[in-house]
């Protein structure tokens, strides 16, 4: 057995030592003459001087025995998480969740995730672990305190920084599926390759991920969106054709095809690429999906003209369209905040682009007008979104952009249209003309504000009021016609 104190990253014995949580585990576990082991992500990310707040514990014999002792020694008051199904048990004390449970052995079905458990030993539970860096264990009683137990080479791992799991990758992902995205997860997170023999059977048992939960799937797709390496991770995610089975929509961007003189890009690494250039100046998970989603529907829109070539029009409004039903599907959030939020910016992620050929006033207030709070996001897309592997190319069109961006803040800075409202309300044009609430209230109102964003008229009640008295009859005989 190897002490800590001799892992590759050279931390002394005193590093175990820093986590009084630790020494009262052991305390408890000693005084039920149970052993108790620290095992899993805790280990790993002590290794890599990652901080870390959970804590797995592993005992040889009753987990949730363990728990509720270890919970009235520290006095935690509230009642303890049972999962007893499972065999585990969760307290929460001063930051920290600690998860208990009894060491184990595993057994499974091949056509389902629900494993047959038994007691087991520590190397039995090391083994059901799903990689080897999680499977690494530190003793904490008191005669062994800080004893390192590595049975599958998980230090050696970690320094080699490769993804690998403690038996035969085959069955490591029958057991569990997850494990395959997971193995992707760890692998973008860390910046870590994946073994040969590990990616190869990831390809081989890419059908085996029908069986699991999309919430699952969903909840490690969100960590691998979070990574400042996503793209690594969606790169590995297609070289394993999981893609096609999880996201086939994003799968489907793939391939350059050319006809004669004419060609198109490979539209799933330009995805990759916007993705990339979105990362590194923002954080937020539904802008990067944005990124990934902006060009969804291009397969479903190509064309070509013997003359002019291949064409994708419409894919930002198709696209738009599309994501109601992936959402869904994904099991992503449906709220306007998020859906509408994205939906937008994959709407609109052409027009500032496109008003680089005819900057007018009216068009720029109607992006302003449809946008809102989000136009700094567009902008930040739409500049992602210029992609090529000639560098003037891409400084010409984003020098456009510059002079748009101005011209966009400039109109916006004077009219004050983000967000805007018309001042001239329902309420006002039923009164003015002694209607009722119809279609043809919404059809007047609507007709002021497209005066107001074609600058036919200011947002500014009398103004705006006149307008409606000088249009409002015939409008509504024209309705009526």
């Amino acid at each position: 057995m190897e002490h800590i104190k001799n892992n590759y990253l050279n931390k002394s014995k005193t590093d175990i030592y820093s986590y009084p949580i630790l020494r009262k585990i052991g305390e408890v576990s000693d005084m039920l003459q149970l052993e108790a082991y620290v095992v899993g992500g805790f280990v790993r990310d002590l290794f890599l001087d990652r901080s870390s707040k959970d804590i797995d514990i592993v005992c040889i014999g009753d987990g949730i025995e363990l728990a509720k002792a270890v919970a009235a020694h520290l006095g935690i008051k509230q009642p303890i998480t049972l999962f007893r199904g499972f065999g585990t048990a969760m307290i929460e004390w001063e930051g920290w969740v600690i998860e208990f449970v009894g060491a184990r052995k595993e057994s499974y079905t091949p056509h389902s995730r629900n494993p047959k458990v038994s007691v087991g030993t520590l190397a039995d539970d090391q083994l059901r672990r799903d990689f080897t860096i999680n499977a690494m264990a530190i003793c904490l009683n008191s005669v062994r305190y800080g004893v390192f137990l590595d049975p599958f080479n998980g230090q050696q791992d970690l320094a080699d920084k490769v993804i690998r799991t403690p038996c035969d990758p085959h069955k490591t992902f029958s057991d569990d599926p997850l494990r395959m995205i997971r193995a992707i997860r760890f692998a973008t997170q860390l910046e870590f390759s994946i073994a040969t023999d590990t990616l190869k059977a990831l390809a081989d048992m890419r059908d085996r991920l029908t069986i699991v939960s999309q919430e699952r799937i969903t909840e490690e797709l969100h960590k691998i969106m979070a990574s400042d390496k996503a793209t690594y991770g969606f790169k590995l995610l297609f070289q394993t054709d999981i893609l096609s089975i999880i996201f086939p929509e994003l799968a489907a961007l793939a391939g350059q095809e050319q006809i004669g003189i004419h060609s198109h890009k490979d539209n799933f690494f330009h995805t990759l690429q916007v993705l990339d250039n979105v990362i590194k100046h923002s954080s937020k998970l539904w802008l990067r999906w944005a990124a990934i989603f902006h060009d969804i529907a291009k397969p479903l829109t190509k064309k070509f003209d013997p003359i002019h070539g291949f064409s994708f029009h419409g894919h930002e409004d198709l696209g738009a369209k599309m994501l109601p039903k992936i959402f869904r599907r994904m099991k992503f959030p449906t709220s306007n905040d998020v859906l509408g939020y994205v939906q937008k910016l994959v709407r609109l992620h052409l027009r500032p682009i496109a008003l680089a050929q005819e900057v007018t006033d009216a068009a720029i207030r109607r992006l302003l007008y449809e946008v809102g709070d989000d136009l700094e996001d567009l902008f930040l897309l739409c500049r992602a979104d210029i992609t090529s592997k000639d560098e003037a190319r891409v400084q010409q069109y984003l020098g456009n952009f510059d002079r748009v961006e101005k011209k966009i803040l400039d109109v916006e800075t004077r009219d004050h249209i983000r967000n805007f409202q018309p001042v001239i309300t329902g309420e006002i044009i039923m009164k003015t003309f002694s209607m009722k609430p119809s279609p043809k209230v919404g059809f007047i109102k609507e007709a002021i504000k497209e005066a107001i964003l074609d600058g036919k008229i200011q947002n500014e009640y009398d103004e705006a009021f006149n307008y409606m008295l000088s249009i409002g009859k015939e409008y509504l005989v024209s309705i009526n016609a």
